[in-house]
């Protein structure tokens, strides 16, 4: 296992299935939506995802574990180029851990929030550069988002829309995003239940690995409830 300050590798178990093969995914995990005092999930009451919220599935149980999402939640709303300069630091130490060991480093920076990433520059090495996908180009960063208008993304960040129906409106938004080239991720209350096909596109199955981009272009994920998702009735999970 690896850890970083923000990110850290091996305590996924959907993620850890890459490991010792071809890809090793570090993961931020944050205090989604507002409950460290700052918004990092923009559509989680449209989505009706913030009772169902992966952030209490597995290790997220802990207290522990609990304190040290909000502590990084809290750096990031109150110093932000101090958080994104730790970021930074941790990626470069990550992406040298997979380099010795000839595996390609993957990031997700959006574990258990939704910010918009390419948005914030970052400095590496004395310069500055947009985003941290282009400060680091040979590490491969994927998320899933609710935002359905992210566009003109990195080529070495890959993104896929979790859709929800306990808002049409936000509903509605599943075109919107697969017009921009995401592929959609569907919660689905019992895994015998997945249907070949959802919202016109074939289905694949998301729990087998973690590794989205290299998912085919034009699917549906499709996941099965954890946590307390499994008791949703909000719409997040399809029945």
């Amino acid at each position: 296992m690896w850890k970083g300050d923000l990110i850290s590798c091996g305590t996924n178990a959907k993620t850890v299935k890459g490991d010792g093969s071809e890809y090793l995914t570090a993961i931020l995990y944050m205090t989604p939506w507002r409950s460290a005092g700052i918004n990092v999930c923009p559509m989680a009451e449209q989505a009706g995802c913030v009772e169902a919220c992966l952030n209490t599935a597995g290790r997220g149980q802990m207290s522990s574990v609990q304190k040290g999402r909000a502590r990084k939640t809290q750096l990031f709303a109150a110093n932000r180029d101090a958080f994104m300069a730790t970021l930074v630091a941790d990626v470069a130490s990550f992406a040298a851990y997979c380099g010795k060991r000839d595996i390609q480093p993957c990031v997700r920076l959006n574990g258990t929030s939704d910010n918009r990433f390419e948005l914030i520059p970052v400095t590496y090495n004395g310069k500055r550069y947009r985003n941290i996908m282009e400060a680091f180009p040979h590490v491969t960063f994927y998320d899933y988002t609710k935002i359905a208008n992210r566009r003109n993304l990195p080529a070495n960040y890959h993104l896929t829309w979790s859709y929800s129906a306990a808002n049409p409106r936000y509903a509605a938004m599943a075109a919107d995003a697969i017009a921009n080239g995401l592929n959609v991720a569907v919660v689905f209350r019992r895994k015998a239940n997945i249907p070949a096909r959802f919202l016109g596109l074939p289905t694949i199955d998301g729990d087998r690995d973690d590794m989205r981009f290299l998912d085919p272009k034009g699917c549906v994920v499709a996941l099965y409830a954890k946590g307390k998702a499994k008791a949703d009735r909000s719409g997040f999970v399809i029945d």
